[in-house]
């Protein structure tokens, strides 16, 4: 057996979307493209999803990554939803560039989604050309890895390759595929596409496998659609919350973009922010601040409420019964986050146990820093002596944030002593200059920018010689810097 034949059988899938939800997508194969050529392959996860790398990491794997080989059982599909995009309603959206290869399970029998993205025109592409370029190919790669590292739910990236053709954007790019790998594609949005068919029977279908897939003790809650809810709501409330204690934007938070199981999804218009601005924005689309980063929680909140409204069949046969027990759920929301929030922040403030003084603290302490456009990431190393520079100085003897330094003095006296505060504030974070030279490089064929951040960034508590280079901001912020989602 040579090793393309080997390639193809290297894969065990087992594709429960496929055999149990016919109608919530359409089959598709990805597009042949000239000359693949592996950009990158990520060897601790192809370990942990039992793939056989010394095939993968290769040429031939690039054929697999590429979609020029479909392997062995792989049941290819692109899934259907709609969603919210900006507020707007659009009834019928669906992976308009990805197609899911199928599903495996790691070492630990959790199951996951390889799907490609970039992979070509499929029936949801509404005009689109389904391809990608190698830029946002490998911001999506740094971003989600970076994520990863962090300990905040997020996709992941397993490959990315070349495909050897163009893309039309701005410019002539060239063009790449990604590798994606999720606990499941399932979203607001594939739900909220159910409900507007009006069909409560496939609806009941497709909650029963969310619940199966992602929270199987809903079941033996009496009322498991409304507990589904409750979970659900429950970890996008502590997904946002690790994103505003890392100064994390998403840039795009639609329906479409927000998943049932709580994991980060679609790195395009995101970023991290340099300087601290509550009102920060990075899409460039996003004119109006729908997505900035202060509203962060509350969209989640909207989202989270658009989710409910289809699950009211489910809930109670009683349409006003329904709304009552789905809204104390969609109220409670804000109340969720801040609690994750301030847990946060009192580990990133060095705090490790509670009093009723904390979240003013915390607040007071985000809008010194704020005032005095300081960085973000930089701000909490400096308050917990984690870097040389002093406080005093980087605030530049403002009184009120002097006066507060104090009072978290004050307040660290107070801390259990029997604990000590854990590794919670990133000495290194993707930050977008050195994003944008990594994509840069790329575009001129040196990889070694992008290789080196990717592996800086897997240990970002840690203070490395390696890493001090990429540990402070840029020496000059650019206030305009927006992303895009490369569509």
């Amino acid at each position: 057996m040579d090793n393309l034949e080997r390639v193809r059988t290297s894969i065990n899938f087992d594709n429960t979307y496929f055999r149990n939800l016919v109608g919530f997508y359409s089959p598709v194969d990805a597009d042949r493209v000239p000359d693949p050529n592996l950009l990158c392959f990520n060897h601790k996860l192809g370990t942990q999803l039992n793939l056989e790398q010394e095939f993968f990491d290769s040429p031939e794997g690039a054929q697999i990554f590429s979609g020029n080989l479909k392997p062995d059982g792989s049941q290819s599909l692109s899934q259907v939803y709609a969603g919210h995009q900006f507020g707007g309603y659009s009834p019928q959206l669906g992976d308009g560039r990805a197609v899911l290869l199928g599903e495996v399970m790691d070492v630990n029998g959790e199951r996951f989604d390889i799907q490609l993205k970039g992979s070509g025109r499929t029936p949801y592409s509404r005009g689109g050309d389904g391809k990608a370029a190698i830029g946002p190919v490998l911001r999506e790669y740094i971003i989600s890895e970076a994520m990863h590292a962090l300990g905040i739910p997020t996709t992941r990236s397993l490959a990315a390759v070349s495909t050897g053709e163009s893309v039309y954007r701005e410019a002539r790019l060239p063009g790449a595929v990604l590798t994606r790998v999720a606990s499941s594609h399932l979203r607001v949005g594939t739900f909220q596409f159910i409900a507007s068919k009006g069909d409560n029977s496939a609806m009941k279908k497709l909650a029963d496998y969310a619940i199966d897939r992602h929270y199987k003790d809903a079941f033996r809650n009496k009322n498991p659609y409304l507990e589904f809810l409750k979970k659900v709501s429950d970890r996008q409330a502590s997904l946002v919350a690790m994103w505003m204690n890392v100064g994390f934007i998403h840039g795009v938070m639609n329906t479409d973009n927000m998943t049932i199981s709580g994991e980060t999804i679609d790195y395009g218009p995101c970023a991290f922010m340099d300087t601290y601005d509550s009102k920060k924005v990075f899409s460039s689309i996003d004119t109006n601040g729908r997505y900035s980063f202060k509203n962060q929680p509350y969209v989640a909140q909207w989202n989270i409420a658009r989710l409910a409204e289809t699950l009211l069949p489910l809930i109670d046969e009683d349409l006003n019964r329904a709304i009552v027990k789905a809204t104390e759920i969609v109220e409670s929301f804000n109340a969720t986050f801040d609690d994750y929030w301030l847990k946060g922040m009192r580990l990133k403030l060095g705090i490790t146990n509670d009093f009723p003084e904390d979240q003013s603290l915390a607040i007071e302490f985000l809008e010194i820093i704020e005032e005095n456009e300081l960085d973000f990431t930089k701000s909490f190393l400096i308050i917990n002596d984690d870097i040389s520079e002093d406080y005093s100085s980087w605030v530049e003897n403002d009184t009120r944030a002097l006066n507060w330094y104090q009072k978290l003095q004050l307040r660290k006296e107070k801390n259990a002593k029997y604990e000590t505060s854990k590794l919670i504030n990133p000495k290194v974070i993707p930050r977008n200059h050195l994003v944008e030279e990594a994509i840069l490089s790329a575009y001129e064929d040196d990889l070694k920018p992008f290789e080196n951040l990717v592996q800086i960034l897997q240990k970002p508590f840690l203070r490395t010689t390696d890493s001090l280079a990429y540990t402070n901001p840029p020496e000059r912020i650019d206030k305009n810097y927006q992303t895009f989602c490369g569509t």
